[in-house]
């Protein structure tokens, strides 16, 4: 079996919004998940993430911390996800072609048709613990 290690972040904005991923196909309903990517050749994680959000949306984010790490199995595929909370440093929003980047608020989350279950869960937990440090 193949296996891919990647990350996936986890970015709040003062207003409460969550940056995710709204991936389209035809005749499937919209899905949405956080903003992720696998790593390339022999790159560090931590490298991969801010590479990766730089070319996916446009923004410069620092890492702030390691908040998850998850295993599962998608499209016959051991997939070793490590989420990050990251906060952004510069940039803009860019749209891509294929994937469209929003800001979604967090009352939200529980209503959205996410590509991956197990995630929801994973940022749920995250705003709850965010909301009982602040």
């Amino acid at each position: 079996m193949n296996t891919c290690s990647g990350f996936a972040i986890i970015c709040l904005n003062d207003k409460d919004e969550l940056l995710m991923v709204s991936q389209e196909k035809p005749n499937m309903p919209k899905c949405w998940s956080v903003p992720s990517g696998a790593i390339e050749g022999y790159e560090r994680l931590e490298d991969c993430c801010v590479r990766e959000v730089w070319n996916q949306t446009g923004y410069q984010v620092e890492i702030v911390k390691k908040i998850h790490e998850n295993s599962s199995t998608t499209y016959s595929v051991d997939v070793y996800m490590t989420y990050f909370e990251v906060k952004i440093l510069a940039g803009e929003k860019k749209v891509q072609v294929v994937d469209s980047y929003f800001w979604q608020p967090i009352s939200k989350i529980n209503h959205l048709t996410m590509l991956f279950e197990d995630e929801r869960e994973v940022v749920l937990n995250y705003i709850k613990k965010k909301k009982q440090l602040t």
